[in-house]
């Protein structure tokens, strides 16, 4: 279900792969799934990305944020839900224009966002599982179009 969102994943590398850096943000499992969303974009297209924890988001990331930095955040139903809510007013609060990738039954940050990649649900331990693949494909998307 998740590699079914091939063209969209795509859709979305063409407006980001001119960009310098790309900041992945997330809290609880997946802060890993941000770190290692950044390490692929790093390794395979040279481009600067970081996986920012987002409670740490005032001590210093937040003031990269504004309408030309792309920022990519991971938000699922588990109990970092809403901080990470915080954290992405916080970001659209500067002027973000963040992309959220989130569990496809969550309507409320669907409907709030403009931008959002819906993954499936799962035991939150697992959910870094699929909610990296978007990541990757990113990743690969990025490469190919900057050569």
């Amino acid at each position: 279900e998740v590699l079914s969102m091939d063209d969209e994943i795509q859709k979305l590398a063409t407006e980001l792969y001119h960009q310098k850096s790309v900041l992945i943000m997330g809290r609880g499992y997946h802060y890993a799934t941000c770190l290692e969303g950044a390490l692929k974009i790093k390794e395979i297209t040279y481009m600067h990305s970081e996986g920012i924890l987002a409670g740490e988001l005032k001590h210093g990331p937040l003031a990269l944020v504004d309408k030309l930095m792309p920022v990519i955040m991971i938000i699922m139903r588990d109990h970092t839900y809403t901080k990470c809510q915080n954290a992405l007013q916080q970001v659209i609060a500067r002027q973000g224009r963040p992309v959220v990738i989130c569990d496809k039954e969550d309507i409320e940050t669907i409907k709030n966002n403009k931008r959002t990649i819906k993954v499936p649900h799962s035991v939150d331990c697992l959910q870094g599982i699929l909610s990296v693949i978007p990541l990757q494909l990113l990743a690969f998307h990025l490469a190919v179009l900057r050569g």
